[in-house]
């Protein structure tokens, strides 16, 4: 990864047209070719990038201090520099990917074991069943001998239903799997994501993480 604050200008040119004014910058350079340029107020989200596969070009002579950058499509990011006030290289590696906490696996773990929980007749196929794209935390069977994909978050938000959807979309090009239907199961989930979730065909299940350990409420009970 190549890291470069700089005093730029940026413009963008393709579909629709961009400027950025001058002002100081950090400009990310990936080693997947893609450009993003930063601000310091914007947390993660850039200003203006380009995702690959695209080409940096670095201008020289009279384009010199003019980058570049072109994707497939032929749009265009051209960044003017100003003055350069850092440049630096760093060889990240290979990254190992995310690896879900604690809790978020035991809750995996704990319903795999007691799949019984989601309705009668449900059967479990296996943990992480992997596809091109990750894997799927439970794949099961419902009462009806249908075919379930269940992804698993402590807290449900919408990226959790994005990430399911994905998932079911390419189960379901599978004719040994098809059709395929999805459970997004989760200790809370937020209203957003359940109604994005209702409104692609995907049930919601809110799991009880001491009665799926098998712990008693300790509550005082009429009956």
């Amino acid at each position: 990864m190549r890291l470069v604050i700089a005093r730029c200008s940026v413009d963008y040119a393709g579909r629709l047209t961009a400027h950025l004014p001058s002002a100081p910058r950090l400009i990310l350079v990936k080693a997947d070719g893609s450009v993003s340029i930063h601000a310091d107020d914007r947390a993660y989200k850039p200003l203006n990038w380009m995702s690959p596969p695209c080409t940096l070009k670095e201008g020289a002579g009279e384009d010199e201090g003019v980058w570049t950058v072109v994707n497939k499509a032929g749009e265009k990011l051209i960044i003017t520099m100003e003055e350069i006030l850092h440049d630096s290289s760093h060889e990240l590696g290979v990254d190992p990917g995310l690896i879900k906490d604690g809790v978020e696996a035991h809750l995996q773990e704990l319903l795999a074991d007691r799949i019984e929980t989601l309705g009668d007749g449900y059967t479990l196929i296996r943990r992480e069943y992997m596809t091109a794209i990750g894997p799927v935390d439970i794949l099961c069977r419902d009462g009806e001998g249908r075919t379930v994909a269940i992804e698993i978050k402590r807290r449900g938000e919408i990226d959790g239903v994005e990430q399911l959807t994905r998932y079911l979309d390419l189960l379901n090009r599978d004719p040994h799997l098809a059709p395929v239907r999805g459970i997004f199961a989760a200790q809370e989930i937020k209203p957003q994501a359940r109604v994005l979730a209702t409104d692609r065909g995907i049930d919601c299940h809110i799991m009880d993480y001491d009665a799926l350990r098998g712990i008693e409420d300790d509550k005082l009970r009429l009956f």
